[in-house]
């Protein structure tokens, strides 16, 4: 039997865990969906009716639940994602932005309102870096965008203080 991962982010839909775990895995790379339970003659909601789906992202598994109304999606928690080029950033950001809701400094929505943080590994490198005026130059940049650039954010690290 294979090991249970430890900690499993959970995602509370009403009834779109389905469609959810099938947008994200067709976004991700080495990705898929798992399992897919669904609610007997117990209830609470309709038998048949999917209860949770079981998918991995990148290796990571998550369950989306499909609970009910009762609860939305806010920015209390994001997924972060680490892009190691521009052309990652790029294509994540466009396709989980699809019907959401771009947002400042690499935030943004997606269509069932889950908010993600789409960023460069540069960009922390850059953000940790021993010259004070260079990281804060980089930080100034970076709070002027939407989608993280990495070329206007080398830019601003190489600037002559």
């Amino acid at each position: 039997m294979a090991e249970m991962q430890k900690i499993v982010p959970n995602l509370w839909f009403d009834t779109e865990a389905e469609d959810a775990a099938n947008f994200y895995t067709s976004i991700f790379k080495n990705s898929q969906v798992l399992r897919v339970m669904r609610y007997g003659d117990a209830g609470p909601r309709p038998a048949g009716m999917v209860l949770t789906v079981t998918f991995k992202l990148e290796g990571v598994e998550f369950t989306a639940l499909n609970g009910g109304p009762e609860f939305k999606f806010n920015e209390a928690i994001s997924l972060l994602v680490n892009c190691e080029s521009q052309d990652e950033v790029d294509r994540l950001w466009d396709r989980l932005s699809e019907g959401g809701e771009k947002g400042p400094c690499g935030w943004l929505k997606d269509k069932f309102g889950v908010s993600w943080q789409i960023t460069p590994t540069v960009l922390e490198e850059m953000l940790q870096d021993e010259d004070a005026d260079r990281a804060n130059r980089v930080m100034k940049a970076m709070l002027q965008m939407g989608k993280i650039e990495i070329d206007a954010l080398e830019r601003a690290y190489a600037q002559d203080s």
